[in-house]
């Protein structure tokens, strides 16, 4: 039996009261026990008490031993999360009891980027059991909150709280709680006890903020407001910021100890003063007052948000300590008001049904006896959807990406239930990419590493050095590190279809084919052979990784391109590593309102607001009417395969013969300094305007005449299409994908030569290239098939029809 509460910070919560129960019961007699404390020193009294027994031991949060013990113990229970690092092996019977009921909003229901939910989302995955005090922990907690909902197939036991039966106190149990009290210096002496537990502040559980000299100061206030002769006041602190208070002497008989259960003092307690704090949920079944000191309320709930309303609340809401004085004087001579009693006992209806003082021996009887019979355990709800994993890439800002959130807001949620997962980032621009993602969207974010020995880790790194990763599946142990870093990752939830939605990471293309039971498939966004071979600065970075991929290409049932000209180029080029068949095509989808709205944001502000003199000068250009000339925009990456270096020379032929001609090029990339040079030698001057990479291009080039594009090879250029969502003329050269991506009618198609789009530059001065209305709604709808069908979900459901 492994035992962790709170990172270690203690014995403490459900885990402590599952521990004794278990350790005083003969028909457990051979079980070992394992606590990992993170603190020797500040749990000496538990280590103390336990220090001769033969069956316990204690080891530290984090050391080799305690991930000794992680690994090999049969059972292991967690209030809280185990670290990233954890992966659940075969056999072990993992539960998880969480640690309350939530007033705080939690997880995606908080709004934070993916990475702050990663390894609890990760921790339920993997849990065999999740615990619940009540209905709404349930719903609320696990299905909505945390999105587990058709994925988790584990267990929920809806059977109450263990620690919750430690407040049932008998004679010598209330006897032995306040022997522990004293010996932390804390003396009642008869006097009645006023608790007050408030949460801790900030918006980082593991980085708390240090509010002690506040409840120093609101304590101080409480006390002196009530009969010292009749009312104790005391101090517990959530166990997360109980360091900050610790070793305050103001503090000393008054605070107390973390190491002593919250439940236990509960037990003791006649009135709560709290706040936000889930342990008001705890108190309930004592059926005693409750005060709501809140002095941050407008605060708090802005930037966490409550999922009760403070007149929902079962006791007096107040702002102030002199406040929360009267509400005691006033508990102190009558004793609790009707209308209150009426609201809490509605409370303890829906938040404590099964506080009975008996949790701990059903929920021992689920986990350890295997029964069912009669009690309340089983799956989530689940539906009908479809189960879709999509790998998104590096989530930054790019086609890819842009690509993966227009495809994901289209996909029908009543008909799919969607999963988004990337490795975890803290960059900006990454999160605020990751935001971008729908609500209904499960974000799943890597955290943490691989486990196996270092020597299979070298085998791992050798095979994808020499481009083969085949021994994923051929060599028992590299399948057994795949397997397990599968499970580690995604516990076992369940997907019907996974998808590598980026294509070029070796690591996910060998991950997804783990999926135990799902249809795979890969995307292909480009010419991979040629992306493979590009050159810049001198190294071909894409070389090691994509040739691991290609040898996995066998494995996945489709290889996906996003056009049918593309299709048609990889399986050529990439015939040695799939049969044709395989080969198919979707086309991406388009986000027809983002361009629109982008194309309304005015350049002058971002004149005015420049940072750089480069782009001052071009927004200023672009907004000053007495020089309003015909101005050529192209959008990309300033890299090898936009090839804008013919695109400067096409335009400088053009400009030469039409010297009232203009060029704007979007974007940032490895030869920005270079083709600057290039601008400077043709001498072109202010007519040729870098505007860097713009989060927002629509406005850009919703203020310009004509597209083009000069690409040596494209997957789906989508830029294209936006052009023709902003009724844009399109000059483009004829690469590989460009016929599909402009459609008959559309635009103007040149040949590679500087002489080719320079041409077609002059066709648009002319008025001959044709710029006819775009019908969006039609081309998504036939993209939404293609997709369906290209992953095989197609014969799933039947018909899809998505909106636009």
């Amino acid at each position: 039996m492994f035992y962790e509460s709170f990172a270690g910070n203690g014995m403490l919560c459900n885990p402590e009261a599952i521990f004794r129960t278990l350790l005083d019961d003969p028909q457990f007699a051979h079980l070992r026990h394992v606590w990992a404390l993170r603190s020797r020193a500040e749990n000496r009294s538990v280590i103390r008490e336990f220090a001769s027994h033969p069956r316990v031991r204690f080891v530290r949060q984090g050391s080799a031993a305690y991930f000794a013990a992680l690994a090999t113990s049969g059972f292991l229970i967690n209030n809280a999360t185990f670290p990233p690092e954890f992966g659940k092996r075969e056999g072990q019977v993992y539960l998880n009891t969480w640690h309350g009921t939530p007033l705080k909003r939690m997880g995606y229901d908080i709004g934070d980027p993916a990475s702050r939910v990663a390894n609890v989302i990760r921790n339920f995955l993997n849990a065999d059991y999740l615990l619940a005090a009540n209905p709404f922990m349930v719903e609320q907690m696990y299905a909505k909150a945390h999105l587990l909902a058709n994925v988790y197939r584990g267990q929920v036991i809806e059977e109450g709280y263990p620690r919750i039966d430690r407040q049932f106190l008998s004679a010598d149990g209330e006897s032995a709680a306040l022997s522990q009290l004293a010996a932390a210096g804390i003396h009642p002496d008869g006097r009645q006890i006023i608790l007050y537990a408030p949460t801790w502040r900030g918006t980082n559980f593991n980085r708390p903020e240090d509010d002690a000299e506040e409840l120093i100061a609101r304590l101080a206030e409480l006390s002196a407001g009530v009969d010292p002769e009749r009312f104790v006041v005391l101090l517990k602190t959530h166990q997360v910021v109980h360091k900050f208070a610790a070793h305050r002497s103001d503090l000393r008989g008054l605070l107390v100890p973390n190491e002593i259960p919250t439940n236990v003092v509960l037990g003791l307690t006649d009135i709560l003063v709290t706040d936000y704090s889930s342990i008001f949920f705890d108190f309930l079944p004592t059926d005693r007052p409750i005060v709501f000191l809140t002095p941050d309320v407008d605060d708090y709930s802005g930037y966490r948000g409550l999922y009760l309303e403070p007149e929902m609340w079962p006791g007096p809401v107040v702002r102030t300590a002199s406040e929360a004085v009267v509400e005691l004087r006033l508990l102190a001579q009558r004793g609790v008001s009707p209308e209150t009693a009426a609201v809490q006992q509605i409370a303890r209806s829906r938040f404590s049904p099964h506080e009975d003082g008996d949790a701990t021996r059903r929920v021992i009887d689920i986990v350890f006896r295997g029964k069912r019979e009669g009690y309340r355990v089983g799956p989530l709800a689940s539906d009908s959807r479809i189960r879709i994993l999509l790998y998104a890439g590096g989530m930054r800002p790019n086609g890819i990406t842009s690509s993966l959130l227009n495809l994901v807001d289209r996909i029908d949620q009543s008909r799919f239930d969607v999963s988004v997962v990337f490795p975890n980032s803290y960059v900006r621009a990454v999160v605020a990419k990751q935001r971008e993602l729908a609500p209904h969207v499960r974000q799943l974010a890597r955290v943490g590493g691989m486990t196996g020995s270092k020597l299979a880790h070298l085998a791992r790194r050798r095979a994808h050095g020499r481009g083969n990763l085949a021994a994923h599946r051929s060599d028992v142990v590299q399948a057994q590190l795949w397997d397990d870093e599968w499970r580690r990752c995604f516990g076992d939830a369940g997907f019907d279809h996974v998808i590598d939605f980026s294509g070029y990471a070796a690591f996910w293309a060998t991950l997804l084919l783990h999926a135990p039971g799902a249809h795979r498939s890969i995307w292909m966004h480009n010419d991979l052979a040629a992306d493979a071979h590009r050159v810049t600065r001198g190294r071909r970075g894409n070389l090691r990784d994509l040739r691991a991929v290609f040898s996995l290409y066998r494995e996945y049932d489709e290889l996906v391109s996003v056009s049918p000209a593309l299709r048609d180029i990889n399986a050529a080029s990439l015939a040695e590593f799939a049969p044709p068949e395989k080969f198919v095509s979707a086309r991406n989808l388009m986000n027809a309102h983002r361009v629109l709205t982008g194309a309304t944001a005015d350049l002058r502000d971002l004149a005015t607001s420049a940072t750089t003199g480069e782009v001052a000068s071009w927004a200023a250009a672009m907004v000053d009417p007495h020089h309003a000339v015909p101005t050529f925009v192209s959008v990309g990456r300033l890299s090898v395969e936009k090839n804008h270096a013919r695109l400067i020379r096409a335009f400088a032929l053009v400009h030469s013969d039409a010297p009232k001609t203009r060029l704007v090029i979007v974007g940032t990339g490895p030869l920005g300094k270079e083709l600057r040079g290039q601008v400077a030698e043709l001498e072109l001057g202010d007519s040729v305007l870098f505007a860097g990479h713009r989060a927002n291009p629509y406005a850009v080039m919703a203020a310009c005449d004509c597209f083009v594009l000069s690409s040596n090879y494209e997957g789906q250029p989508m830029v294209i299409l936006e052009a023709l969502v902003l009724r844009l003329p399109v000059v483009t050269v004829a690469f590989g994908s460009a016929r599909d991506a402009l459609p008959p009618g559309f635009g103007r198609l040149t040949e590679s030569t500087d002489d080719d789009p320079a041409e077609g530059m002059r066709a648009f001065l002319r008025g001959e290239v044709a710029a006819p209305a775009f019908d969006v709604a039609q081309y998504d709808s036939a993209a939404m098939m293609e997709f369906l069908v290209a992953i095989g979900a197609n014969s799933d459901i039947g018909r899809v029809t998505s909106e636009t």
